[in-house]
């Protein structure tokens, strides 16, 4: 019979996970704090990036459905927070977009999974967002997905 972990021995993956993001803000942040040129962003960061808040996203939908039927506010809360997420993957995908690549086309800023010239990371990035968008489609309005999710917001009122 195993014993049910402690608490700092939980999820030790999304333990492991957060570390690895947290070791990259800094070293980024330690970098421009010793007037090294600025980190390039390229478009490989940013599917790697994405690939982190799709997984995320995935996970805060799973937690949003299991919270609601016995805490419903806190269900809402957590679909707020993945629709926020969406938000933050798309806003992502279309920077991705935006990046420079060796194979530019004139309309090189739209994602285009049918073709897909430049291969990976376009690849992985355009169809991972295309097989995400049809699970978020399922579950949430475009209305939703455009403003401020269900009128929740991060400030008080005074």
């Amino acid at each position: 019979m195993t014993s049910p972990p402690r608490p700092d021995d939980a999820h030790p993956y999304l333990r492991a996970a957060s570390a690895g993001i947290r070791h990259h803000a800094r070293a980024l942040a330690l970098a421009e704090q010793a007037a090294e040129p600025r980190a390039v962003v390229d478009r490989t960061h940013l599917d790697v990036l994405h690939a982190h808040l799709t997984v995320l996203h995935q996970l805060l939908d799973h937690l949003a459905d299991a919270a609601r039927p016995p805490y419903p506010a806190a269900g809402r809360h957590l679909a707020t927070a993945c629709t926020r997420l969406w938000q933050a993957a798309t806003a992502v995908h279309d920077a991705f977009h935006l990046l420079p690549t060796a194979h530019r086309d004139a309309d090189g800023a739209e994602c285009h999974p049918e073709r897909l010239p430049d291969g990976p990371p376009v690849l992985t990035i355009c169809r991972r967002h295309l097989a995400s968008g049809h699970a978020v489609r399922r579950k949430t309005t475009p209305t939703d997905l455009k403003g401020p999710p269900h009128g929740h917001t991060t400030h008080r009122a005074a």
